[in-house]
């Protein structure tokens, strides 16, 4: 395949893919729906004319629409982050997670449903201590002299082992009946629960870190070739880096915070789209968040329509990524080498 044609694969499968997903996914469910009754349930508002069911309305504008947001959002959200960890560690290990962004916030989730119960409560909780984690591991970086990324990378390591411990902590004293089933089933990551009510609350933080890092891919770049060649293109690499962490962790924290924790979408999407479009990260971000969207739809749709017990989304991630993964090292190991 020449470049010309790679280069036209690429576009209809990063803008077309996410579009066709989207509206497919208003099709799959135990209730099915007539593809013509999604278009007109859609254009209900702007053309009141057209009749339609209201148990059709409700299942597509309160049930399954916000849920294929929540699906597009949570994907590109740890999509866009695992990018941007990538880039700038110059690690294809590293995902969105790294910082201990995943287990911080899983611990908040965890003691809320111990000591509340109410999705509010347990949706702050997972966002507040997963910014709490990212902070600590910053700040225990920052108390080594000259410790540099390496630090920074092993000080996330051991604080998300601590703050998996703790998590470990809240489900032996959990309720065995009660408590314990709810934290298991939140951990292992479902998009069943997500409501117009929770994206409104995390669009803020959704919004903040999509622009930072759109604004910022450039700058990756740079980062990406060492820091002292960064330096002499006048750019602070360090201040630069502290911005694109905290964007990352505003996406992963409010991504994790509605859906539990979804494990390799952050780690297995860069690797694809950067097979697709390339290392320029100025391309590569917001390839990645076409791309994880998409693949979040496609495996939050299988979960629906697999089998009568929908199978949490966290499960499948794993199940599904970790084959992609390993076929993407084979394939692309020399890009990183």
């Amino acid at each position: 395949m020449n470049e010309e044609n790679k280069e036209i694969l690429s576009i209809v499968l990063l803008v077309f893919l996410p579009i066709i997903l989207f509206f497919a996914s208003f099709l799959i469910g135990r209730y099915p729906i007539d593809p013509i009754d999604v278009i007109k349930t859609i254009l209900c508002p702007i053309f009141p004319q057209l009749e339609v069911s209201q148990t059709i309305t409700t299942i597509v504008f309160e049930i399954r629409l916000p849920r294929i947001i929540g699906a597009f959002v949570v994907g590109a959200a740890l999509a866009m982050a695992g990018s941007a960890f990538q880039g700038i560690f110059k690690n294809p290990l590293v995902s969105s997670d790294l910082l201990g962004v995943s287990n911080g916030a899983g611990f908040g989730a965890a003691l809320a449903i111990l000591l509340s119960g109410l999705n509010v409560v347990t949706q702050i909780f997972a966002f507040i201590f997963g910014l709490i984690s990212v902070s600590i591991t910053y700040l225990i970086s920052k108390s080594y002299k000259n410790g540099g990324i390496l630090v920074l990378v092993l000080s996330g390591v051991a604080i998300s082992a601590f703050f998996g411990a703790l998590v470990s902590a809240v489900k032996f004293i959990a309720d065995p009946d009660d408590k314990l089933p709810e934290i298991v089933y939140w951990l292992m990551g479902s998009l069943a629960s997500i409501t117009v009510d929770k994206l409104i609350m995390i669009s803020v933080p959704i919004i903040i870190g999509v622009v930072v890092l759109m604004l910022l891919r450039w700058r990756i770049n740079l980062l990406s070739m060492g820091d002292e060649e960064a330096q002499a293109l006048g750019l602070n690499p360090s201040r630069t880096r502290l911005v694109v962490i905290a964007a990352c962790t505003l996406l992963t924290s409010a991504a994790v915070s509605i859906s539990g924790i979804i494990g390799w979408l952050g780690l297995v999407i860069p690797h694809m789209t950067r097979m697709i479009v390339g290392p320029d990260n100025k391309i590569l971000i917001p390839a990645s968040l076409s791309l994880g969207a998409s693949f979040l739809l496609l495996i939050d749709n299988i979960s629906r329509a697999v089998i009568s017990i929908e199978i949490p989304i966290g499960i499948l991630t794993a199940v599904i990524g970790v084959p992609i993964f390993l076929y993407l090292l084979r394939r692309g190991y020399s890009e990183w080498s």
